[in-house]
């Protein structure tokens, strides 16, 4: 995460917490100086049952919210610096245009700011590799995980 300039005045540690498919995962605390670096990789494993199509996947996949938050830890529960949302689906499988074209490249984007955080807008970089498998379930019907 950059935000170049920007100076916090609390010093407590940074985490990011990434809410993908209806699961909460929270990476490792870092120091509160700008640039920020989370070298970890996040997991997130979901079956849905019943779906065969891959289209009506997608289409509950824009239905689905996904939601970064920076947060730094500022007692009693924490602050959100800066928060990101958008759709699963366009989370997972950004437009083409948008991206360099290869799977797993790094992605940039804006983050919206609290108003707890002065400056300007945090910008995380980032990538997603999504993996679409089928499997049965044991009344021999096929699903998608």
């Amino acid at each position: 995460i950059t935000c170049p300039g920007v100076l916090l005045k609390d010093k407590q540690e940074l985490y990011l917490n990434v809410f993908v498919l209806g699961q909460y995962k929270k990476t490792q605390c870092v120091p509160a100086v700008f640039p920020v670096f989370f070298q970890e990789k996040l997991v997130f494993e979901k079956a849905f049952a019943n779906i065969v199509d891959p289209g009506d996947l997608v289409k509950l996949l824009e239905f689905d919210t996904a939601i970064l938050e920076l947060i730094q830890l500022v007692p009693p529960e924490g602050k959100v610096l800066a928060t990101y949302e958008e759709n699963t689906r366009d989370f997972l499988f950004p437009d083409p245009k948008l991206t360099h074209g290869h799977r797993g490249l790094e992605r940039e984007i804006l983050m919206k700011r609290s108003p707890f955080f002065t400056g300007i807008a945090p910008k995380l970089r980032f990538s997603t590799i999504s993996l679409i498998s089928d499997s049965l379930l044991s009344s021999g019907r096929s699903h998608i995980q």
